[in-house]
């Protein structure tokens, strides 16, 4: 009798992850035809990145630095408010939103009030019982099913398990649905930097990040950029992204939101308050080259550049 072989990779660096789960779902995927188009699929994949902070790609065809700044400070902000990302990311107000929201938003799941503040609520836990196994945030639940099916959007992600070991604090995020192209660069992105803000806010080191998902796919739609990106061949290691600043870096994080939301509603750079830690003032840096080069002003995108204090994160844009 047949059964399902999960596909397990482990790598240091987000591109190697990628190139081997990439090459995973070519090689061992079957095809599916999905609501959103064809796709290759595997059923079943443990993918564990080694180094959490190498958690960008390097490569020219998937370096989306700014998108996943965007992403992440989308979250963190709580909000599923769909034009808050679609100003940064456009397709999600094609694909995601109904009449301005995107249900499926994690925000307000991950850093709503009460019992939907799972992020904060997990940190007290850990903090509290350093050894448990019950600091779980729940992204999907029964409403995803019961009514989400009306929505474009239900989130991919299911859970997030935080657990403090003697390696530091490891995540593991399981997924319902994965895009091994487009969707886990950003995912991994975004999962990495909530790993490293509790362990700066439990004072522990970072611990292995594990993403385990059911469905693991990419679109036939995007096999001519996929080529595109493997024949870029292995990319450096040299240049992860720096360590969070020590501490509960709460206090930051609000600095990068409001900074983040000046730069959306159009301020100009000069007058935006920039976050006074140079680690979250580079992802601010991050984003408003992103809007120096989409509105052509190469002269004020060197200008970001060449103010961006960490080299790793000069490399990424540049």
């Amino acid at each position: 009798m047949g059964g399902v072989m999960p596909v397990c990779r482990s790598a240091d660096t987000m591109d190697d992850l990628l190139r081997h789960a990439i090459g995973a779902v070519r090689s061992e995927g079957t095809g599916n035809q999905a609501s959103r188009g064809e796709t290759i699929e595997v059923v079943g994949a443990v993918l564990e990145l080694r180094n959490p902070r190498a958690r960008l790609s390097r490569t020219e065809k998937r370096r989306r630095e700014s998108a996943a700044v965007a992403e992440l400070s989308w979250y963190l902000r709580g909000t599923n408010d769909g034009e808050a990302i679609a100003f940064w990311i456009p397709k999600y107000r094609d694909e995601f939103e109904d009449d301005g929201t995107v249900h499926g938003g994690y925000g307000p799941r991950l850093f709503g009030d009460g019992a939907d503040a799972q992020i904060l609520n997990i940190v007290s836990m850990l903090r509290d019982n350093p050894s448990t196994r019950r600091a779980v945030v729940q992204i999907f639940d029964r409403r995803d099913v019961t009514g989400g099916y009306r929505y474009k959007d239900v989130p991919c992600t299911t859970t997030l398990q935080f657990l403090l070991r003697k390696d530091g604090l490891t995540l593991i995020a399981n997924m319902r649905s994965n895009d091994v192209y487009m969707g886990l660069p950003l995912d991994v992105f975004s999962f990495t930097m909530l790993q490293e803000l509790v362990a700066r806010d439990l004072g522990v080191d970072m611990g292995p990040y594990v993403h385990s998902v059911g469905s693991l796919h990419l679109y036939t739609r995007n096999l001519p950029d996929v080529d595109q990106f493997l024949a870029e061949g292995w990319q450096s290691t040299d240049s992860p992204m720096p360590p969070m600043p020590a501490g509960s870096q709460w206090d930051n994080v609000r600095a990068l939101l409001a900074a983040e939301e000046q730069l959306r509603i159009g301020l100009p750079l000069e007058e935006v308050t920039m976050p006074t830690e140079p680690y979250w003032g580079d992802l601010v840096r991050v984003l408003a080259h992103r809007l120096a080069v989409r509105a052509g002003n190469a002269v004020l995108a060197e200008s970001v550049a060449q103010a961006i204090h960490h080299p790793a994160f000069a490399d990424f844009i540049t």
